[in-house]
């Protein structure tokens, strides 16, 4: 069910945000890089603002990932414009909830460093569903959405390189050690 493509219509809450973070912008005409030696090339740091939205004719809430707005923009005052009010129909894509990475404290506040189901639900009084909302879905002075990555990496041909290469050279130097110095 993770990466589906699903519509919604209902509201937002936007009194209870809670932004998960801090993550880079995932630009959506990017071109997938490795990055550099130690982080990504030209990325802008900033959170997700998750918030929780009540399903139209349904009595549920779900979170759901609006995007990515950057540090300077955490404020909601800020980004007024992109605070929509009333009924609106949302493209997004269902998410599942991640482990807690082993050195990662649990939060207190509004504030996530991994998506915590139980603790944001409990916080947000909402239901376990959770979305990422579509670029499509972005407004104008709002959080960018279209933050969710589907594509995986395909590095097969660095692994095949760096095993062969690897096996080569041990058997290489098995056969200087062991097989050149036998007696025949």
């Amino acid at each position: 069910m993770e990466y589906q493509t699903v519509e919604v219509e209902g509201h937002f809450f936007h009194e209870k945000e809670m932004y998960l973070g801090p993550r880079g912008l995932i630009k959506p005409d990017a071109i997938e890089s490795g990055g550099g030696l130690i982080s990504q090339r030209n990325s802008s740091s900033g959170y997700l603002v998750i918030t929780p939205f009540k399903l139209e004719n349904r009595n549920e809430t779900i979170l759901v990932n609006r995007g990515w707005v950057s540090r300077q923009n955490l404020d909601p005052e800020k980004r007024a414009k992109g605070q929509i009010q009333g009924t609106i129909k949302l493209h997004g894509v269902v998410r599942l909830p991640e482990p807690r990475p082993q050195f990662t404290q649990s939060s207190n506040s509004n504030m996530f460093l991994y998506r915590d189901f139980p603790k944001m639900c409990s916080l947000s009084g909402a239901d376990p569903y959770f979305l990422d909302a579509k670029y499509e879905s972005t407004i104008p002075g709002g959080p960018i959405g279209g933050q969710t990555r589907v594509t995986l990496r395909n590095e097969h041909l660095s692994y095949i390189v760096t095993w062969y290469s690897l096996s080569a050279f041990t058997a290489f130097l098995w056969w200087k050690q062991v097989v050149k110095r036998v007696p025949i």
